[in-house]
């Protein structure tokens, strides 16, 4: 029985400049990086999600390439792999990341659960090989990736909670929306 950290997509496409960049995505990758530094005996592992859509294509309907995007179920192009934007935030240490996780490989993803790590591993399987039952979960978006990754993680029976200050989302309405949902769910909801 172990606690791990989730970094949900602190990428530089997500931050201040980026093509879906929301306003403290930099601070987030400022705060987790400290945070880290003060705190890291706390974890037994570290994952780290990142966004890795394919250059080609739509990414399943995920990219806008023929409309205007609706930011809801489409998105300007973003997080291409091997791209500066899909990179994490320089301000993220992630020198502490034990699992790093890339989702959206051609299809929509939200959810760290829809990823797998460098090693092929489902999330599920990693977190089961590791003695994973609780999980802390930060980065970006509140609203989107980190709502669908803390969900999942709930779905999945883990013990979860939401790092308020270490979060960033699109919007102020929506995010408030997604904590309010995971405290229903049953996630704590606090600061670091």
């Amino acid at each position: 029985m172990s606690r791990a950290l989730f970094i949900i997509d602190v990428q530089n496409d997500f931050t201040e400049g980026g093509a879906l960049g929301v306003d403290g995505g930099t601070a987030v990758a400022q705060g987790i990086t400290r945070f880290l530094a003060a705190h890291g005996e706390r974890y037994s592992e570290v994952f780290a999600s990142r966004d890795w859509h394919d250059a080609e294509g739509d990414n399943g309907g995920h990219f806008a390439l023929e409309a205007a995007p609706d930011f809801i179920t489409t998105w300007p192009v973003h997080c291409v792999a091997g791209t500066p934007g899909a990179e994490y935030h320089p301000e993220l240490d992630t020198s502490a990341v034990t699992v790093h996780v890339r989702k959206g490989q051609g299809v929509p993803a939200y959810s760290i659960f829809e990823g797998t790590t460098d090693a092929g591993e489902t999330v599920p399987e990693a977190l089961a090989a590791r003695g994973v039952t609780e999980v802390d979960v930060a980065g970006i978006a509140t609203d989107h990736c980190v709502l669908a990754s803390a969900s999942d993680a709930l779905k999945a029976g883990l013990g979860v909670t939401v790092f308020t200050d270490l979060v960033a989302g699109v919007a102020q309405e929506p995010s408030e929306a997604a904590l309010a949902e995971l405290e229903r769910a049953g996630a704590i909801i606090r600061t670091s």
